[in-house]
């Protein structure tokens, strides 16, 4: 069975850094791109960073510059790595991929992200 895995998850400070990764397992039949969304309490889900196959990157304008998206195709896993957290940061988020075949929109079950002020 394809899954999504995700973990890094926490409690942070404000100013603070967290990296969270997300690992693909299963019969995987292509990685393509691949991202993260968030969804904060009584909010909709919302594009946090995306990166393709050949590792161009897209961002939400409220994490620009503070978090990075990247990839290892060789561990089918994508990381997000967040510097700078605000409280605003809190949420739920979760991984994305196209991993090809019925596969192509998986969703992970997320992991908190709690920045306290």
């Amino acid at each position: 069975q394809v899954q999504l895995v995700e973990s890094g998850g926490g409690l942070v400070q404000a100013g603070g850094s967290l990296r969270l990764s997300c690992a693909a397992s299963g019969t995987i039949f292509s990685l393509n791109a691949m991202g993260w969304y968030r969804q904060a309490p009584g909010k909709q889900r919302e594009l946090v960073a995306t990166i393709t196959s050949g590792g161009n990157t897209n961002y939400a304008d409220s994490v620009k510059g503070r978090f990075t998206i990247s990839r290892d195709n060789a561990k089918n896993t994508v990381y997000l790595q967040m510097n700078s957290l605000k409280p605003e940061d809190t949420a739920v988020y979760y991984c994305n991929a196209d991993l090809g075949g019925w596969y192509r929109d998986t969703w992970g079950r997320g992991t908190q992200v709690t920045v306290s002020s």
